[in-house]
């Protein structure tokens, strides 16, 4: 099915910045808005040089692509479904993307089979599934030492479990949370997602 005007998302900020990616009509799938990934890269500080990144849940890869435009030095993009994957491939040639790598296959079975270190990892899972625990007991032996994990989630996140709240907004129905390594390193999380 072709992308409609609704199925677009922008790039804010850095090299593509105002560009604009199409993505399927997936189920679920979701663009992190606009606002909200504003903050996140605020927060994240405006030049990622040098960030390996991980975007768990692709979907419309507003976060992987993002990152890139923003000077990571490269980003894994995992995403099951394969419209959503094909326009993914299709959005990094259209913006002449390098350094970006493409995981079909489910975003837990990759983060329980995966040895590298990230310094950046969004999880941003469609809600509805509750993922998003699971995702994070996984991602903690991905992360470098001093990396950190964006969550995003239709509820408040509670600090616990190895995980340390480092920032927490709230932009209408949807949550986000940026997470760093408690100092005694154990990973995990409890209460609800």
């Amino acid at each position: 099915m072709r992308p409609t005007k609704a199925n677009t998302v922008r790039i804010i900020g850095g090299v593509w910045r105002s560009r604009v990616l199409k993505f399927p009509d997936v189920a679920n799938l979701r663009p992190t808005p606009d606002r909200v990934r504003e903050t996140l890269f605020n927060w994240l500080g405006r030049n990622l040089a040098g960030a390996a990144c991980l975007d768990l849940f692709a979907g419309s890869g507003a976060l992987g692509f993002e990152a890139l435009s923003r000077g990571a030095a490269s980003v894994v993009m995992v995403e099951t479904n394969p419209a959503a994957l094909r326009a993914l491939r299709e959005n990094a040639t259209k913006l002449g993307a390098e350094n970006v790598t493409f995981v079909r296959g489910d975003a837990l079975e990759f983060a329980r089979g995966e040895r590298s270190r990230f310094d950046v990892v969004f999880v941003d899972p469609p809600y509805r599934l509750g993922l998003q625990a699971a995702a994070l007991g996984l991602v903690a032996g991905l992360l470098a030492e001093d990396g950190r994990v964006y969550v995003e989630s239709d509820a408040v996140i509670e600090s616990s479990g190895g995980w340390a709240i480092v920032k927490h907004a709230r932009a209408g129905r949807v949550h986000f949370h940026l997470l760093g390594r408690e100092p005694d390193g154990q990973s995990g999380i409890s209460g609800h997602v």
